[in-house]
């Protein structure tokens, strides 16, 4: 669905040739974090009133969500002290479990992870992907940048 000019909405993510910014999700729903991504892009665009894009995101995916629960929350990530093969395994089996295209999860490089050790589980954050062991989940995009953008968010949702 189109909700903007540039900003294009589907079912398991979004594409914004605004900001050059495509965030796809698998796994378990990760419609919420997309939503205040795509506050967040738009917010200085439209204002808090009435952000157009957001509302257009909510409709489509058919979410209730308040504006102002759009709230960054800082996640304290811990790095292991080494990655050991348990914690490897532990991650490609999350990866496995994880229904998403077979060439979406060969793109994933898991050796080449930043690997982060919260409370509840294991995050792999990889240049075009990141992988949130502790909800299942499976984001990929196409700029590094998305990384931070999801990591805002990902500890409320």
């Amino acid at each position: 669905m189109q909700c903007e000019e540039k900003l294009e909405v589907f079912e398991n993510g979004f594409a914004d040739g605004r900001f050059n910014l495509r965030i796809e999700f698998y796994g378990s729903d990760a419609r919420k974090i997309l939503l205040a991504i795509i506050y967040e892009l738009y917010l200085q665009d439209y204002g808090k009133e009435y952000v157009y894009p957001f509302e257009c995101a909510k409709e489509f995916w058919g979410i209730y969500m308040d504006a102002s629960e759009v709230e960054p929350e800082e996640l304290k990530l811990g790095k292991p002290k080494f990655v050991s093969r348990a914690v490897m395994d532990k991650l490609e089996a999350i990866l496995e479990n994880i229904e998403a295209p077979r060439e979406v999860k060969e793109d994933i490089d898991l050796e080449k992870a930043e690997i982060y050790k919260l409370k509840d589980g294991l995050l792999a954050l990889g240049k075009n992907f990141l992988l949130d062991g502790i909800k299942n989940r499976l984001f990929i995009f196409n700029k590094p940048s998305a990384r931070e953008l999801i990591l805002k968010y990902i500890g409320r949702w």
